[in-house]
């Protein structure tokens, strides 16, 4: 039996349908490493801007969602407040002077990878773009009617795909797209055996 999450000490899954819809209105790091889609509509991670393999699956803690604020400097983060979407946002103080957009609405999760170069890693992704928190919402109402629906099942498996949009300034705008493609217990067990898993092409790695 695959184990994907721990089930000690979270709370009731009947519990996340209100918080989970909250985050499509509301619009401490899990993970191990930091998940992104880049400005070219690729999936990197990591210092060093690793991509992530393609058709690699990945779980989505159902526990992890959370939002809150950001305030951005020159490449680097000044201040950072995030709470569960069970819980109301954060309270915000005046931004950093530094900060050049203020404080900026974040929402994210955690995700462990499940198949491939990647798999056991654990990976946190937040954003604040329009596309990524879009994405999040999405993912967020799909899992609060999976809840409803089979609250026993709380766990979406995924693939990292992309869409994109022409923007009239900036031309081709990628946006992140979770593709869910079953769901499953916390303990990683799924309706069916799943197939075999066929053996991963090799990827290119990207410089930082």
């Amino acid at each position: 039996m695959l184990t994907v999450f721990k089930s000690a000490g979270l709370p009731a899954v009947a519990a996340l349908v209100t918080s989970l819809r909250s985050i499509a209105t509301d619009v401490g790091p899990a993970g191990v490493v930091i998940l992104k889609m880049d400005k070219t509509g690729h999936w990197v991670y990591g210092a060093d801007q690793t991509e992530a393999q393609e058709d690699a699956t990945w779980a989505i803690n159902p526990f992890s969602f959370v939002h809150g604020f950001i305030a951005w400097g020159d490449g680097e983060v000044l201040g950072e407040k995030m709470a569960s979407v069970s819980q109301p946002l954060p309270e915000l103080d005046v931004a950093p002077p530094q900060a050049k957009k203020g404080w900026e609405t974040q929402v994210g999760m955690s995700l462990k990878c499940l198949t491939g170069e990647d798999k056991g890693m654990e990976a946190r992704f937040t954003t604040t773009s329009v596309g990524g928190k879009r994405a999040v919402q999405t993912l967020a109402v799909a899992l609060a009617e999976q809840v409803e629906k089979d609250a026993t099942k709380p766990v979406a498996i995924v693939k990292l795909k992309k869409d994109h949009y022409t923007h009239k300034s900036y031309g081709r705008i990628y946006t992140p797209v979770f593709g869910v493609v079953e769901w499953v217990s916390m303990d990683g067990e799924p309706d069916a055996a799943p197939e075999a898993e066929p053996e991963a092409p090799p990827r290119r790695r990207r410089a930082a």
